[in-house]
Protein backbone atom coordinates (compact mmCIF):
# COMPACT_ATOMS: atom_id res chain seq x y z
CA UNK A 1 0.00 0.00 0.00
CA UNK A 2 1.51 3.48 -1.09
CA UNK A 3 1.40 5.94 1.84
CA UNK A 4 -1.15 8.66 0.54
CA UNK A 5 -2.87 5.52 0.48
CA UNK A 6 -3.10 4.98 3.76
CA UNK A 7 -3.49 8.69 5.07
CA UNK A 8 -6.32 9.85 2.96
CA UNK A 9 -6.86 13.26 4.82
CA UNK A 10 -6.24 14.97 8.12
CA UNK A 11 -9.70 15.36 10.44
CA UNK A 12 -9.88 18.95 11.26
CA UNK A 13 -12.21 19.82 13.91
CA UNK A 14 -12.54 22.06 16.92
CA UNK A 15 -11.42 18.58 19.46
CA UNK A 16 -8.72 17.74 17.16
CA UNK A 17 -7.13 21.22 16.69
CA UNK A 18 -7.10 21.26 20.74
CA UNK A 19 -5.16 18.03 20.91
CA UNK A 20 -2.68 19.50 18.52
CA UNK A 21 -1.99 22.67 20.30
CA UNK A 22 -1.80 21.01 23.55
CA UNK A 23 -0.94 17.21 23.40
CA UNK A 24 0.90 17.65 19.78
CA UNK A 25 -1.24 15.06 18.51
CA UNK A 26 -2.55 15.17 14.94
CA UNK A 27 -5.38 12.95 13.88
CA UNK A 28 -6.12 11.21 10.06
CA UNK A 29 -8.57 9.55 8.54
CA UNK A 30 -7.02 6.43 6.89
CA UNK A 31 -8.02 3.05 4.91
CA UNK A 32 -9.91 0.26 6.06
CA UNK A 33 -6.88 -2.48 6.53
CA UNK A 34 -4.44 0.43 7.90
CA UNK A 35 -2.60 -0.83 11.42
CA UNK A 36 -0.61 1.09 13.24
CA UNK A 37 2.71 0.14 11.97
CA UNK A 38 1.55 1.70 8.31
CA UNK A 39 0.30 4.45 9.54
CA UNK A 40 3.43 4.94 11.48
CA UNK A 41 5.40 4.59 8.09
CA UNK A 42 3.23 6.78 6.07
CA UNK A 43 3.40 9.68 8.50
CA UNK A 44 7.32 8.80 8.30
CA UNK A 45 7.35 8.98 4.56
CA UNK A 46 5.42 12.15 3.81
CA UNK A 47 6.27 14.46 6.73
CA UNK A 48 9.31 12.95 7.84
CA UNK A 49 8.77 13.07 11.37
CA UNK A 50 8.89 9.33 13.01
CA UNK A 51 5.94 9.24 15.48
CA UNK A 52 6.24 8.59 19.42
CA UNK A 53 2.82 6.46 19.32
CA UNK A 54 -0.31 5.93 17.15
CA UNK A 55 -3.79 5.35 18.22
CA UNK A 56 -6.18 3.63 15.75
CA UNK A 57 -10.17 4.24 16.43
CA UNK A 58 -12.73 3.09 14.19
CA UNK A 59 -15.66 4.92 13.83
CA UNK A 60 -19.01 3.11 13.46
CA UNK A 61 -21.74 4.62 11.01
CA UNK A 62 -24.64 6.44 12.64
CA UNK A 63 -28.51 6.45 11.78
CA UNK A 64 -29.67 9.68 10.49
CA UNK A 65 -32.66 10.65 9.10
CA UNK A 66 -34.15 13.70 7.24
CA UNK A 67 -37.95 13.71 7.68
CA UNK A 68 -38.92 10.10 6.45
CA UNK A 69 -36.10 8.82 5.32
CA UNK A 70 -33.41 7.16 7.13
CA UNK A 71 -29.93 6.93 6.63
CA UNK A 72 -26.76 5.82 7.64
CA UNK A 73 -23.04 8.40 8.22
CA UNK A 74 -20.00 6.62 6.18
CA UNK A 75 -17.90 4.13 8.84
CA UNK A 76 -14.58 5.73 8.98
CA UNK A 77 -11.14 4.45 10.22
CA UNK A 78 -8.99 7.42 12.09
CA UNK A 79 -5.66 7.22 13.45
CA UNK A 80 -4.18 9.61 16.39
CA UNK A 81 -0.61 10.30 16.05
CA UNK A 82 1.69 11.69 18.67
CA UNK A 83 4.36 13.76 17.76
CA UNK A 84 7.75 14.15 19.17
CA UNK A 85 8.16 17.14 21.05
CA UNK A 86 9.75 20.06 18.92
CA UNK A 87 8.09 18.35 16.07
CA UNK A 88 4.38 19.70 13.94
CA UNK A 89 2.88 19.21 11.09
CA UNK A 90 1.38 22.28 8.94
CA UNK A 91 -1.64 21.34 7.86
CA UNK A 92 -3.06 24.58 6.54
CA UNK A 93 0.39 25.53 4.49
CA UNK A 94 1.59 27.83 6.98
CA UNK A 95 5.58 28.93 6.75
Amino acid sequence: MNAREVIIRPIITEKTMAQGSEENKITFEVAKGANKTLVAQAVKEIYNITPEKVNIVNVHPKTKRMGRYVGKTNAVRKAVVKLPEGQEISLFGEE
